[in-house]
């Protein structure tokens, strides 16, 4: 009897251990000084200056036609750079508390998606443009469709739609309520499927990202190479040459490396505390700041892509000169408004 009652107490008491192993503790603190106040006034900053100079490129754009592939990738980051600034103000309104809880969940459920899309959707025509330009400065005997500017607005339609077709499901997915007036968590948004989905689709875009930035430094380091043998018979050419061709590689380059790197590293871990059990209060709050601020110098993409339209394209440094009515006169290869003619190796380092 007494063997019986000790049975019963110890299934009793690993009944109660299993039913209460699953309950969430209490929600994590956080400090509201960086997430309500500092990164929203960061992103204002932001989304200021993109809206300005992007406003100016894709007005620049307008008079550009679109007779290569590169200038159509071109015109496609424009797009995505445009929608990406257009998710800020949610942003900033939601984390900062000053709009109603109603639009943290439109940020949870539509904003951040569009954000998302928007960013890899120019990741990866800057990987475009570097095959483009491989193809064209390396490879410059071979004619393939792949240089077409039909073929080239079809693979466009076909980026927007691979990552709309990741990233959309993480919209419809996000179907569960929020108590009102509560501060909105995104992933108690997501049910089941959608937190799985969202794990699968981050580990997806991050490799997206690590494939094209790994396939940049590889055909720009090609292009590099082909550019300094060249021009080695011509030494009065060959220095501007080498240091027009060094600063355009290096503009794309840096970008990548400062804006998305940070990011792209501190992702992983950060999906894992949002999915994961295992992460204590401490190590989520300080992967949560960490992902807030390497996600600002991702959004801070927006004010810098402008200016690697000015380095890469020579059709829009001329038609900006021309429309802000600055002359120059185009003397030597550093004039950044020069419309230079000649052999097909000339034009594509104009246009590197």
């Amino acid at each position: 009897m007494q063997t019986n009652q000790k049975g019963l107490c110890l299934q009793s008491h690993k009944m109660l251990n299993s039913t209460s192993s699953p309950t969430p503790g209490p929600p994590c603190s956080r400090n509201t000084l960086i997430t309500q106040y500092i990164i929203p006034v960061l992103y204002l900053l932001v989304f200021l200056a993109g809206v300005l100079l992007n406003g100016v490129s894709g007005w620049v754009f307008l008079y550009v036609p679109s007779s290569k592939s590169f200038i159509i990738y071109l015109k496609n980051i424009v797009v995505a750079d445009f929608l990406m600034g257009l998710t800020f103000p949610f942003k900033i309104l939601g984390d900062s508390g000053l709009a109603p809880w109603q639009l943290s969940v439109f940020v949870c459920r539509v904003s951040a998606v569009i954000f998302y899309v928007s960013m890899y959707v120019g990741i990866v025509f800057f990987g475009l443009i570097s095959f483009d330009r491989y193809y064209k400065i390396v490879k410059p005997l071979l004619t393939s469709f792949v240089q077409s500017v039909s073929y080239s607005k079809l693979l466009s339609v076909a980026v927007w739609a691979l990552m709309l077709l990741l990233a959309v499901p993480n919209i419809i997915l996000t179907d569960q309520r929020v108590q009102e007036g509560r501060r909105v968590q995104c992933m108690e948004l997501k049910n089941e499927l959608g937190r799985k989905w969202h794990k699968a689709s981050n580990y997806v875009f991050v490799g997206i990202f690590w494939l094209v930035f790994l396939l940049l430094i590889v055909f720009y380091t090609a292009i590099t190479r082909k550019i300094f043998k060249s021009h080695l018979s011509s030494r009065r050419r060959s220095i501007s040459v080498k240091r027009k061709s060094s600063r355009n590689i290096f503009s794309i380059v840096l970008v990548f490396f400062v804006c998305f790197v940070p990011y792209h590293v501190a992702r992983i871990p950060y999906t894992m505390s949002q999915t994961g059990t295992y992460y204590s209060c401490q190590a989520k709050e300080i992967l949560l700041y960490v992902k807030e601020f390497t996600l600002l110098l991702s959004a801070a993409n927006v004010c810098l892509d402008p200016v690697i339209y000015f380095f890469l394209c020579q059709p829009f440094r001329e038609i900006l000169c021309k429309k802000l009515h600055i002359s120059f006169q185009a003397q030597n290869d550093s004039d950044p408004c020069r419309i230079k003619r000649g052999n097909t190796m000339q034009e594509s380092t104009d246009t590197l």
